[in-house]
Formats: C-alpha cells, sequence, structure tokens
C-alpha cells in the first residue's frame, strides 16, 4: 500500500494526501501546472518536499517536519518504483531489449539473466518480436510497451504513470487500456496514473483525486465524483456541464432567476439562505410534451447528433439558463424535438446535488 503525505511551498506548491492499496489504479487530474507529475516525482524521489511521508509496501520512503527537518529520506533508486514518462525516455542507441535490461543491471549481475527477463517482458506487452528494433524503427504505441515493459522489469512496488497515453493515437490507446487492465491483476501493486483526459480516468481508475493549484480537493470514485462533488470548484475542473446556482433554505432549492423550486436532501450543513451551487446528473433530467406542475418551460437551442445519441441544448424561459440533456436518436423523434421548438423539462430534485458556492480564489474552497 502507498501512502504519501506531501507538503511544500515553493518552488510548485503542494497539499496531498494520496492512499493507493495494491491492485487500485488511482488516477491524479487537474488542470495544467496543478501539481500532478509533481506529486509523482516526489513520490519516486525525484523532488524532496519540505514536509510529509512517503510509505510503500510497508518501508519508509521518506519522512520530514518542521521541527527535526528530514528524518527519513530513500535515493529513487531505493525507491523501487517503476515510472513511465509521457516521452518515454527511451535510449535512442540500445535496442528495445536493451533498453528493458537497463533497471535490471543493479539486481542481476549474469547478462544472460538479464535478456531472459526482458525478453519475457517485451513478450508480456506483445512485442516479443521487436526486441532487436531500435526506438527509432518502432511506433509510438511500439514505443510505449518496451517502456512499460522497462518500468516494470525490476517487479516494483509501485507503478507511476505520467499521462502515458497523450502522444499516441485513439486505437493505439484503446490497446494499451486493455494490456493495462490484464497488467493489474497479475502485479497487485499501487498504481498512479496522471492523466488531463476525464474519460480516461474514469474508464481507468478505481479512485480518482482532483488537484488545483498542488491542493487536493477531493478523492472518490468516479460515479461520486462526477455526481457529487465537493464544491463548485471540483465541479468545474471534472467539466460538469449542467451546474447551477441558488439559494437553499431548509430542503428548498431555488433556481437564480426562477420561480421554481426543488425539494432537495441535504445532510444539515448548509445554514438558511446560503447561496449554493448545484449539479444535476444526466440521469436527473427528462423532457415531456405536456407541462405538469414540475416541469419548466424550455426550447430547443441545438441538437447534435452524435451516431445513435444526440446532444439537446436547452434554454429555460425564465433566467435564461442553458442546460444540456442526452438522448437516443429514438427518444428525439418520440418528442419530435427540434432546433427552436418548445418543450418541458422536469429536474429530479431527489437527483440534486448542492454544494458550498467558492469562487476560484476562495482558499475555503479546499476543505469545504
Amino acid at each position: 500500500m502507498l501512502k504519501a503525505k506531501l507538503f511544500q511551498t515553493n518552488p510548485n506548491p503542494l497539499q496531498l494526501n494520496i492512499e493507493c492499496i495494491p491492485g487500485e489504479l488511482h488516477a491524479l487530474v487537474g488542470p495544467s501546472g496543478s501539481g500532478k507529475t509533481t506529486a509523482l516525482r516526489t513520490i519516486a524521489g525525484l523532488n524532496n518536499p519540505e514536509a510529509g511521508k512517503i510509505e510503500c509496501d510497508g518501508k519508509l520512503w521518506f519522512e520530514a517536519n518542521e521541527l527535526n527537518g528530514v528524518t527519513t529520506l530513500l535515493s529513487p533508486a531505493e525507491r523501487s518504483c517503476g515510472f513511465l514518462f509521457q516521452q518515454y525516455a527511451l535510449f535512442p542507441h540500445l535496442t528495445a531489449l536493451e533498453n528493458v535490461c537497463i533497471p535490471l543491471h543493479n539486481s542481476m549481475h549474469d547478462l544472460a539473466q538479464r535478456k531472459v527477463l526482458a525478453e519475457q517482458w517485451l513478450d508480456h506487452m506483445g512485442i516479443a518480436e521487436l526486441a532487436n528494433r531500435m526506438p527509432s524503427q518502432l511506433s509510438g504505441g511500439q514505443q510505449q510497451r518496451v517502456a512499460l515493459a522497462r518500468a516494470l522489469a525490476r517487479s516494483p512496488k509501485i507503478l507511476l504513470l505520467d499521462e502515458p497515453f497523450s502522444a499516441i493515437d485513439a486505437p493505439t490507446r484503446q490497446g494499451l487500456y486493455k494490456t493495462l487492465a490484464e497488467l493489474r491483476k497479475d502485479l497487485n501493486i499501487p498504481i498512479l496514473l496522471v492523466t488531463h483526459d476525464l474519460r480516461e480516468a474514469d474508464l481507468l481508475a478505481d479512485r480518482i483525486t482532483v488537484i488545483d493549484k498542488g491542493v487536493g480537493l477531493q478523492t472518490a470514485p468516479p460515479q461520486v465524483l462526477f455526481e457529487r462533488p465537493r464544491n463548485s470548484r471540483v465541479a468545474e475542473l471534472v467539466g460538469i456541464s449542467n451546474k447551477f446556482e441558488g439559494i437553499f433554505t431548509a430542503g428548498k432549492l431555488s433556481w437564480s432567476g426562477c420561480q421554481h423550486f426543488f425539494d432537495v436532501v441535504d445532510k444539515g450543513k448548509i445554514p438558511p439562505n446560503t447561496p449554493v451551487a448545484w449539479v444535476i446528473p444526466a440521469d436527473g433530467l427528462s423532457l415531456h410534451n405536456e407541462a405538469n406542475k414540475s416541469t419548466i418551460n424550455a426550447s430547443v437551442e441545438q441538437i447534435s447528433t452524435l451516431g445513435q445519441i444526440a446532444v439537446i441544448q436547452l434554454r429555460t424561459v425564465e433566467g435564461s439558463h442553458v442546460i444540456t440533456w442526452e438522448a437516443s436518436a429514438a427518444e428525439v423523434k418520440r418528442l419530435c424535438l427540434e432546433a427552436g421548438k418548445n418543450t418541458h423539462l422536469e429536474i429530479d430534485g431527489g437527483k440534486i446535488h448542492i454544494m458550498p458556492l467558492r469562487p476560484i480564489n476562495d482558499p475555503r474552497r479546499f476543505t469545504n
């Protein structure tokens, strides 16, 4: 198990608490410059934080505090990390096999043994026949497989992946997703993945940590994160399109500019008459041809069809709020939806998630 509690102020601020159990894939997401890669480099020992503690597989890798300074500091070589970089970092003058042999030099003195193990890892990656090729003779996906074989060759205690799929095409990426999923079953080690692709994080990760300006804002399974973000900044960073503002009082939520109120369940943490942000998942929305006491009048602004799925952009008559709804092409046809047509929107208050409204520069957004 990995436990990393990191704190530093300069040059790249960090305030993170990350845990990852064996067999789990934990994704770190956030905007460029948010500290995702810095977190990986710090765990690997390439950076040293001002304070904190890093433990992996029951062994203390790093510990420091303000009172005593650094008390434990293992070198990167001692930390047993497999690190897969975004740009592969293969040695251009070495073959694929020789690249995979590199991390085995210190643990295996017999060259023949190193080659046998390296060949086994290339076979695991499905590229055994490419062992004698130079990196320049390999495609991007093949280079990435060689780099992954090299990262795993010395049986690391943790695998760190720094945007490993960002530079390859979609079909190749899908193949590597499958390879990674198969490896997880056999490796049974913590895996940390840095990615800017939320779909990728949703597809691969057991848990996701959202990072902003070096601070971990929320850690949760993908479904929880996308449906119940901790605050409005998290909702913004994970790309929730249907995010709005209102006033919450004793189970009643208003929608800015609308006369409509929603019955919303809260844990009792929000005081009366508090401005809040709120989000609604796709399954909390429905459209109707006829109005009723629960519906809100809206007009269809745009319909974008993607195969059998249609993305409909609506605008409410009251408040002029833009809301996005996804439906099957058959549902669009059943409702006779077309741009410019009026319709009736129903929002399920039981699926509304409310959260504190924090401006981007308000430090309280990190804790509430």
